[in-house]
């Protein structure tokens, strides 16, 4: 399993391998690190929603968290190859960052798609209270 974790404050994505040995993909090398990534569940009338969290062993995260504001629009693209043959990717896919916090042993996250359809469509309505000269 890969992570790999961009956001425009970034030069170069953060790329890690949940394993103990870096792995190179497609010409890029990621990095052997300990994760724990637990997949949404299929329920209904709710958005699903992974959890993410990476060992805290560099300050690369942490200086990155503290620069960026908490990672506000931070993209992980999840892919799943098998080290016998790197150069196959079985699974990708790139949620949404949200959530994320910070302690000495993990950095954790929400990963998702923003909610887009339960947003209102208009920023202003027009009621007897807003605007009474309409009614």
């Amino acid at each position: 399993m890969l992570l790999e974790v961009r956001h425009p404050l970034l030069p170069v994505p953060v790329r890690i391998v949940g394993d103990t040995q870096n792995i190179v993909v497609a010409g890029d090398e990621y990095t052997a690190c300990a994760f724990d990534l637990t997949l949404p569940d299929d329920t209904d009338n709710q958005l699903p929603q992974a959890r993410l969290e990476i060992d805290n062993i560099g300050r690369e995260l942490t200086q990155w968290l503290e620069q960026s504001g908490g990672g506000v629009g931070a993209t992980c693209r999840i892919l799943h190859v098998m080290r016998s043959t790197p150069g196959v990717i079985e699974f990708d896919i790139t949620l949404d960052m949200s959530g994320l916090a910070m302690d000495r042993q993990k950095v954790s996250a929400t990963l998702g798609y923003a909610d887009l359809l339960n947003q209102p469509a208009v920023t202003r309505y027009y009621t007897p209270d807003t605007a009474p000269a309409l009614f």
